[in-house]
């Protein structure tokens, strides 16, 4: 099994090596971001173009172990310090009422038969994609900004709400279970991550210090085993592997708070941007259903549809609940970059299609307009960032 798989892992890392390069190249025309030239060049190499892919269970298992990791590092993202300053409480409200909207616009399009259900085309569309869109502060300088940090919380609720919600709708279980079962690893973790945020013994802080730059590696090590292990915890509690998965980011940010914690970062980062995670897009890029949006010009049609949903999921309790706080270009940037989202979509839509709740072609479609998304909304965001503000850069990329 593991030989079979090597050709199709040769392509995939062909593809990984490639797409910043495709990234760099097509920069100086049009900003794209890395993750959307992965999920082509995982498109092209799928069943509906080359064909030259074939997926195994070694190929799924890197595939799904790099899900993981990036809810993970989503969690490592969250600096809770600077949500407090962005309006957390705002966000979360804003965040009620998107998927408040969504579900009424999900239920009337079950009633039209467009979807299957409301629920998993909610999901999608309340993300917001916060790894595209620190970049994108950054460069635009306004990262420390008040809107800046407005931004950051608003983008960390559309990761973090989408995440619980999966683990708590898209299940088989009965809903009290499953809510006692959550309720019974939030305890758990909330207490693992009190517990890295206030016990940092000088013994250990030197030890890790010490095995920082050494082949130990003492830190990372720690890290991937917390990860695995409260994905473990989720799994035997019949919850989503991706809640495990982003409260053990959560838990290693709070614990390796210090000195050098942006060195562990980027070490974790170079693990999973620099392998794991491209093998999940690329092969997320595979399963794209190409064949059902070419031939079939009604669903390719419910592209810019979904694309236009997610502005006015996202974008509505923005343009709403910020009225005294940012002015009127602001939160038209606001809602624009509220609104980018396509990791999660692409998470939601996977899950979705496996437990037969949502069709392959509108899955597709919701891929695309994602990618649309990623592509689109932040370069209208920061337009409106440079009427309101003066002059700010293009956006980067990065493989979130």
């Amino acid at each position: 099994m593991a030989v079979a798989a090597v050709p199709t892992l040769v392509l995939i890392a062909a593809a990984a090596a490639l797409a910043p390069l495709v990234t760099d190249a097509v920069r100086r025309f049009v900003a794209i971001p890395e993750v959307v030239v992965q999920i082509v060049f995982g498109i092209i190499l799928g069943p509906y173009v080359l064909a030259l892919t074939h997926t195994n269970d070694v190929v799924s298992a890197l595939s799904d172990f790099g899900l993981a990791y990036l809810m993970f590092l989503a969690g490592t993202e969250l600096d809770l310090s600077r949500m407090k300053e962005g309006r957390i409480r705002q966000a979360a409200v804003g965040w009620g009422i998107s998927l408040a909207l969504a579900l009424i616009i999900g239920g009337a399009l079950v009633a039209s038969g467009l979807v299957r259900d409301r629920v998993v085309l909610a999901l999608c569309l309340t993300t917001t994609a916060l790894g595209t869109l620190l970049p994108i502060l950054q460069d635009a300088h306004v990262f420390e900004s008040r809107f800046g940090r407005i931004t950051l919380s608003v983008g960390a609720v559309g990761e973090f709400g989408p995440v619980m919600a999966v683990a708590v709708l898209l299940t088989t279980k009965n809903a009290p279970v499953t809510i006692g079962l959550l309720a019974l690893f939030v305890v758990i973790a909330a207490v693992t991550v009190i517990l890295a945020a206030r016990v940092h013994p000088p013994r250990l802080v030197s030890l890790l210090r010490r095995h920082l730059q050494t082949t130990s590696q003492l830190p990372v090590r720690i890290s991937v085993l917390l990860v695995i292990v409260l994905v473990y915890l989720t799994l035997q509690l019949g919850l989503d592997v991706l809640l495990g998965a982003f409260v053990a980011g959560i838990v290693v940010r709070l614990l390796i708070a210090g000195e050098e914690s942006e060195l562990v970062i980027n070490k974790l980062e170079t693990i999973g941007f620099g392998f794991l995670v491209p093998i999940f897009f690329i092969v997320s890029g595979t399963r794209f259903d190409l064949r059902a949006l070419i031939h079939q010009p009604v669903a390719l049609a419910r592209v810019p549809l979904f694309l236009v949903l997610f502005l006015v999921v996202r974008g509505a309790p923005a343009m709403l609940l910020y009225r005294k706080v940012l002015e009127q270009k602001q939160r038209w940037a606001l809602a624009f970059f509220s609104a980018t989202g396509l990791p999660i979509i692409v998470v939601i839509t996977t899950v979705g299609v496996a437990e037969g709740r949502m069709l392959p072609v509108n899955a597709a479609a919701l891929v695309a307009a994602g990618m649309l998304s990623v592509f689109v909304y932040p370069l209208l965001g920061l337009r409106q960032l440079q009427a309101a503000n003066g002059a700010v850069p293009a956006p980067g990329d990065r493989a979130l």
